[in-house]
C-alpha cells in the first residue's frame, strides 16, 4: 500500500518517516506522500532526501500547525507555555525562547491559513512576552510570503494581529461566569469537551456527550446566560413532545428517555436537549447553595461598586463574609482573596500573611503569591507599576446582577476596530499602512447590507493572541463583537483555553524547579 504522513516537522517525526524506508527489503509501504504542518527545516529536509527521496511521491507543507477549536477559536496546544513563559525558576533563557519561536511558527501559519498578512501589534507593558513573540511574528510573516511562490498576497492585508501577556486582565481569570459555556466548564468535571450524565436518576446507565460546533443547540445557546438557557430547554422539550402528544405538563428526565424510545426519529434532536437539560440542572445544583452568593461578592470586588451602583467603601468587608463561609472550598476562597487584591491594586505583606493565615491555605499560597509573575501587583509597594485600565461605559447595556463585569478583551476588541487602541501602549511592529486606521471596519457598518458570506470576504479580520491561556468569556466577546461590527470578523486564540481552577494550579506551579512540573521537553 501507499501511505500517507500528516506530520510535524520534527527530527523524531522525520526519523520515523526514514525508518518506514530504510531499505528495499524491509520497507513498509509502498511510496509515500508526505505533509508537512509547518515548513520543514533544511538540514531535515536533506536528510529526508539523501535517505529516502525515491520512495516520497509527494512532499508538501500545508502550514496548519494550530487547532481550530470553534468558528472563531483556535489553540496552539501548549500549555507548558505558560511555565515557560513565566516561571523566575528557569536558569537558562532558552527554555524561553524556544517555546516563543515555536509559537511564533504556529501563528504564522494560522495567518497563512486565513490568507492574511496582519499588521503585527502588541501590548507593551508590565511584561515583554507580548512584544518578543510579536517581533518573531512579524519576522516569520516576512519570509512566509517571501518565499510561499503561490501566494498572492504580498503586502498587508487589511487584519490586524494583537499579541497580549495574561497579566492584561487577572479578573476575569478568576470571577464565576454565569454563561452557560463558562459556568460548565468551572463547575462540572467536563475533560476533553466530554460530558458525562445519566438519564434515569443516579443508578441509571452512564453516557457521554461531546460538547462541540457540530451540536447546533449548543451553538445556540452556549453563550446565554444561565438564566435564559434554564428557561428555553424545558420550552424546547415541551415543543418536541406536544407533537406527538406523548406527555402532558412538565417532563421528568426518566419519562424523557421512555419518549426517545416511542419516537426513534426525534431521538438525536431530544437527546441533545436532555444533555443540555442536564448540563444546566447540574450547573445549578452547584451554583444555588455556594456559588450564587460567592457571585455578588465577585461582581462588588470586580467591579468596585454594587449591584445598585454604590462605591465599594471597604473591600475587607465584602470579603469576609466568603472567607468565614465553612461551605466554600479553598479554590473559591483563593480566588475571592484574589479578586479583593486585584481591586486595591496589591495589598501589604502583614495583611497577606494574615488572610493566609486565617483562611488556612498556607499550602497554596503560592496560588496567590506568584501572580506577581504575571505582572500584576500582589504587593501594594509594587503598585505603582500598573495603572488602572479606563473602561468603556457599558452603563446603558442590560446585565444580569450577578453578571455585570465585561471581560477587558471586550473593550480591545472594540477599540482596535474603532481604532482608539492609545499606539504608544498598543505599538505595532512594522511600518503602519493607511489600510489600519479603523475608518474602513467603522464605515462599512453604514453599506448596504451584502450578503453575510460576501461581506465577511471583504472585511477586515482582528486577531487576538494571548500568551498564557484564554477564558470561556472572552471567547464570546469574539462572538459577541462580530456581531456588532459586521465588517469585522474577530478571531481570538491562546496557547490552551483556561478555566479557574486550571489556572490556579499553573499559577501555583510557576515558582516550583522545572523538574518537579510536568512538561515535555523539545
Amino acid at each position: 500500500m501507499k501511505a500517507i504522513y500528516f506530520i510535524t516537522p520534527t527530527k523524531k517525526s522525520v526519523d520515523g518517516l526514514i525508518d518506514d524506508f530504510i531499505s528495499k527489503s524491509s520497507r513498509r509501504y509502498k511510496a509515500a506522500y508526505v505533509y508537512f504542518t509547518d515548513s520543514c527545516p533544511d538540514n531535515l529536509f536533506n536528510k529526508m532526501k539523501s535517505s529516502c527521496s525515491k520512495a516520497i511521491r509527494r512532499c508538501k507543507e500545508i502550514s496548519i500547525s494550530f487547532f481550530p477549536y470553534e468558528s472563531q477559536v483556535f489553540t496552539l496546544n501548549v500549555p507548558d507555555a505558560f511555565y515557560r513563559c513565566y516561571s523566575p525558576t528557569l536558569e537558562k533563557m532558552k527554555d524561553k525562547d524556544s517555546v516563543m519561536e515555536v509559537m511564533a511558527e504556529q501563528i504564522v501559519t494560522l495567518c497563512a491559513t486565513l490568507e492574511e498578512n496582519p499588521g503585527v501589534r502588541y501590548k507593551s507593558k508590565p511584561l515583554d512576552n507580548a512584544s518578543k513573540l510579536a517581533q518573531l511574528v512579524e519576522k516569520g510573516l516576512e519570509n512566509y510570503y517571501k518565499t510561499d511562490e503561490k501566494s498572492q498576497i504580498k503586502a498587508k492585508t487589511h487584519s490586524q494581529l494583537i499579541i497580549i501577556d495574561r497579566g492584561f486582565d487577572p479578573v476575569s481569570t478568576v470571577l464565576h461566569e454565569l454563561t452557560f459555556q463558562a459556568m460548565a466548564y468551572d463547575l462540572l468535571p467536563i475533560e476533553n469537551d466530554t460530558y458525562k450524565y445519566k438519564t434515569d436518576g443516579p443508578a441509571g446507565k452512564e453516557k457521554e456527550a461531546i460538547l462541540e460546533e457540530d451540536d447546533e443547540l449548543w451553538v445556540k445557546i452556549r453563550h446565554k446566560h444561565i438564566a435564559d438557557v434554564i428557561e428555553e430547554i424545558p420550552k424546547l422539550l415541551k415543543e418536541v413532545s406536544s407533537k406527538k402528544k406523548a406527555t402532558e405538563g412538565k417532563l421528568s428526565l426518566s419519562g424523557l428517555a421512555q419518549l426517545m424510545k416511542k419516537m426513534p426519529h426525534f431521538r438525536k434532536q431530544i437527546t441533545r436537549q436532555v444533555v443540555h437539560l442536564n448540563i444546566a440542572e447540574d450547573c445549578m445544583s452547584k451554583f444555588k447553595p455556594n456559588v450564587e452568593r460567592l457571585c455578588k461578592t465577585e461582581q462588588d470586588l470586580a467591579l468596585g461598586t454594587d449591584a445598585e451602583g454604590q462605591k465599594v467603601k471597604d473591600s475587607m468587608r465584602v470579603l469576609l463574609p466568603v472567607l468565614l463561609n465553612k461551605n466554600h472550598d479553598n479554590y473559591d476562597k483563593i480566588r475571592a482573596i484574589l479578586l479583593y487584591i486585584f481591586s486595591t491594586n496589591g495589598t501589604t505583606q502583614e495583611n497577606l500573611d494574615k488572610l493566609i493565615q486565617n483562611v488556612q491555605i498556607e499550602s497554596d499560597s503560592d496560588m496567590i503569591r506568584n501572580w506577581e509573575y504575571l505582572g500584576i501587583p500582589v504587593l501594594s509597594s509594587s503598585a505603582s507599576q500598573q495603572h488602572k485600565q479606563p473602561r468603556r461605559d457599558r452603563s446603558s447595556e442590560e446585565t444580569f446582577q450577578l453578571s455585570r463585569w465585561t471581560p477587558v478583551m471586550k473593550d480591545i476588541m472594540e477599540d482596535a476596530i474603532e481604532n482608539k487602541l492609545d499606539s504608544k501602549e498598543w505599538p505595532y511592529c512594522s511600518q503602519c499602512p493607511p489600510t489600519w486606521n479603523g475608518s474602513g471596519a467603522v464605515s462599512a457598518r453604514q453599506k448596504p447590507k451584502a450578503s453575510y458570506q460576501d461581506e465577511r470576504k471583504s472585511s477586515a479580520r482582528l486577531i487576538i493572541f494571548v500568551v498564557g491561556g484564554i477564558t470561556y468569556s472572552e471567547m464570546r466577546s469574539a462572538y459577541e463583537v462580530s456581531q456588532v461590527y459586521k465588517s469585522c470578523e474577530v478571531i481570538i486564540g491562546s496557547t490552551h483555553l483556561l478555566t479557574p481552577k486550571r489556572l490556579l494550579d499553573d499559577v501555583k506551579s510557576l515558582s516550583k524547579p522545572k523538574d518537579m512540573v510536568c512538561i515535555k521537553d523539545e
